[in-house]
């Protein structure tokens, strides 16, 4: 198994759109300017140890009572771009997620009833308020959605390998106090007009290969996603806390957003059997994966 922290880490995958500061309204735009020019911000472990900090009080505090003001920051050709961590509407559309995964009286082991119907109310009215919002981040739980792939070529794929745990005495500068030592990343990163190009060649592959399906059907969904932010955004899809999950060596080996592109490829010239094979190869490597949430 991969290196992991000191800290649980949920076993998730992000699809995250960092937009210019051009895309904000102002003061938003200004907010982000400054914070841009912090000399460290927040990563991904300090929303999860903020999230995960809220449950624990009773009741729990599934959604944040404020929005957060923080961001993940990048770089597009020299550019600063802005990812909003949004955690208070990601935490109510997650929610409306939950509800559809468990029957009631499992939610309300988790959740008591009062928390659920005082969430469920004030989304509502916030929403009412926001008709027009969307998260810049979407998440998926113990997998990468295969139509995520779709977005992204093998030229975009990011990999480091992860280092081993440190003994007592030989923890070099940079690593955690605790001796883990720092945990593999796997991403990949385009920009938006390229993101938006590889969705429309797939899309049109699909439809005239063979009929809508679920794979289809997702396509069409994050593409109207995409459709919401700037044309000179930045896309990526970060393999989060699902490099905690798999082994190191299958990280190292995976080139899923490419080997989607060979079946859409040979949709494209009219191979079907080629399609297939791909596509198999490909829903069964991450079934794998999705699988382990069953494990013992």
């Amino acid at each position: 198994m991969s290196v992991a922290s000191s800290v649980l880490i949920p076993y998730a995958s992000y699809l995250r759109v960092y937009e210019p500061l051009a895309a904000f309204p102002e003061p938003e735009r200004t907010h982000w300017a400054r914070y841009a020019r912090l000399p460290r911000t927040p990563g991904a472990q300090e929303e999860l140890r903020r999230s995960l900090a809220d449950l624990l009080p009773t009741p729990p505090v599934p959604v944040p009572v404020h929005e957060s003001g923080e961001a993940f920051v990048a770089h597009l050709d020299g550019v600063v771009v802005i990812c909003p961590w949004r955690t208070r509407l990601r935490g109510w559309l997650a929610l409306q997620e939950l509800a559809g995964q468990f029957p009631e009286p499992v939610l309300d082991a988790m959740l008591p009833p009062v928390v659920r119907v005082q969430v469920e109310s004030d989304y509502e009215r916030w929403l009412s308020r926001n008709p027009d919002a969307r998260p810049w981040i979407r998440t998926a739980v113990w997998q990468v959605p295969l139509r995520w792939f779709a977005l992204f070529g093998d030229e975009d794929r990011e990999y480091e390998a992860g280092e081993r745990p440190y003994g007592p005495g030989e923890r070099p500068a940079g690593a955690g106090a605790d001796g883990a030592g720092k945990a593999p990343v796997l991403r990949y990163r385009t920009t938006m007009a390229q993101a938006r190009r590889r969705l429309a060649r797939a899309l049109r592959a699909l439809r005239e290969s063979i009929d809508d399906g679920p794979m289809t059907e997702g396509l069409i969904e994050v593409g109207r996603w995409l459709e919401e932010f700037h044309p000179r955004a930045l896309v990526e899809l970060d393999f989060g806390g699902l490099v905690h999950a798999v082994p190191e060596e299958w990280l190292a080996a995976d080139r899923s957003a490419a080997q989607l592109a060979e079946g859409i490829a040979a949709l494209r010239a009219g191979d079907g059997e080629r399609a297939s094979d791909a596509y198999g190869r490909l829903a069964e490597r991450w079934r794998t994966v999705r699988d382990l949430r069953f494990a013992n």
